[in-house]
């Protein structure tokens, strides 16, 4: 019981000097779009807090956007790529690495956290 309670206050007291962080999945979106939707699409990224990491022209008048994306901000990029491209337009997307989270959105999900607690 004494390892318990040492290790419940070694924990109480270490996180806060550890300046732990929060860390988000970021995924690597490959969109192939026609040309004239391909505004929509880099505007779309951006508000998604994505990075354009390029460009390249693709076959039959289609741009292909190479960029790197947090996975919670995807879960409705299907239907808008849908929309915006009547169809035509494609993606595929693939988990990529962690990067620490930005702190408005990490102070989120610890006040939700503490409500949960709660």
């Amino acid at each position: 019981m004494a390892f318990k309670m040492a290790a419940a206050v070694a924990y109480r007291n270490g996180m806060p000097q550890a300046d732990p962080v929060l860390l988000e999945p970021i995924g690597h979106l490959k969109a192939a779009v026609p040309d004239t939707s391909m505004g929509d699409i880099m505007g779309e990224i951006n508000k998604r807090r994505g990075r354009v990491l390029g460009m390249e022209p693709a076959e039959g008048g289609s741009q292909t956007i190479d960029a790197e994306v947090p996975v919670a901000e995807m879960s409705d990029f299907s239907t808008y790529v849908r929309q915006v491209t009547q169809g035509r337009g494609t993606f595929q997307f693939e988990f990529e690495r962690y990067e620490e989270c930005p702190p408005q959105i990490a102070q989120k999900v610890i006040d939700e956290s503490k409500q949960e607690e709660a």
